[in-house]
């Protein structure tokens, strides 16, 4: 068994047709089976490209969900990315942000309250996931995601982003050094914060990835609406919980012929 909603501390170093409703079903369904509340994206890809987003309920599966282990990071909120191939069981360096163009490599990021974002082109020669958080959003990390698809062969205009669960914007308090670290990279991003109290602010991590995404040629996003902070039912939250747990956002291309691992 592969702990996908592992707690605090664990696991943390190691061309198609367009994806329909009806194509997302099979692994929905097997998920439902397994008793288990996780997230299928529903998103313009190939239906080959696959992806999940763990929850609170089932951290740990024995269902067939995955093609092969997942190839977990170290995690450090900055903007570094690795290169996963077949037979890479650990990535060699720190990292937040992981792609692949090799079927049946999974890749993944853990989260609570910072942003996964899932990409991927729509034809599914690449996929790939980041870990979002202010800082990860500051250093870059999203712009250099797409220049590592881009690096695999993937056009930026064919690019689309899935916006995994996060601390929503009405929950998320920052104090004026968060905001002005990320106007310094972009002063456009002044419409992702409203003044709060104490001289805090609220801030939509979901429009700085917006922001940031669009600034890197991606046109195509979907996603974005939940809030791990408010959802205790649902989701883990470092801001509300400090001791959490984590949820995992994978993605990977599917084999032609696969044997599930779990």
């Amino acid at each position: 068994m592969l702990p996908l909603g592992q707690r605090s501390g664990e696991g943390r170093k190691r061309g198609g047709t367009p994806l329909s409703v009806e194509q997302t079903a099979p692994l929905a369904r097997k998920l439902r089976e397994h008793g288990v509340d996780w997230i299928v994206p529903s998103w313009p890809v190939a239906a080959h490209v696959q992806a999940l987003v763990t929850t609170r309920a089932g951290g740990v599966s024995g269902g067939p969900f995955l093609p092969s282990p997942p190839v977990w990071l170290d995690q450090v909120h900055g903007a570094d990315v690795v290169v996963l191939r077949a037979g890479i069981v650990a990535a060699p360096k720190p990292a937040d942000a992981a792609v692949t163009c090799e079927r049946g490599v999974v890749c993944a990021v853990l989260v609570a309250d910072c942003l996964p974002v899932l990409l991927a082109d729509r034809r599914g020669s690449v996929v790939g996931v980041a870990h979002a958080g202010w800082r990860g959003l500051a250093a870059g990390v999203l712009e250099a995601s797409v220049t590592a698809l881009g690096d695999l062969g993937a056009a930026r205009r064919d690019l689309v982003a899935w916006l995994g669960p996060a601390i929503g914007p009405a929950a998320f308090e920052v104090g004026a050094d968060v905001r002005d670290t990320l106007l310094a990279r972009d002063a456009a991003l002044a419409q992702c914060f409203v003044a709060h109290r104490d001289g805090k602010w609220l801030a939509d991590l979901y429009g700085i990835a917006r922001n940031r995404l669009a600034a890197a040629g991606v046109t195509e996003m979907s996603g974005g609406g939940d809030c791990t902070k408010t959802d205790a039912a649902r989701f883990f939250s470092y801001r509300r919980e400090r001791a959490s747990g984590r949820m995992a956002a994978l993605a990977w291309l599917a084999q032609e012929t696969a044997t599930a691992h779990v």
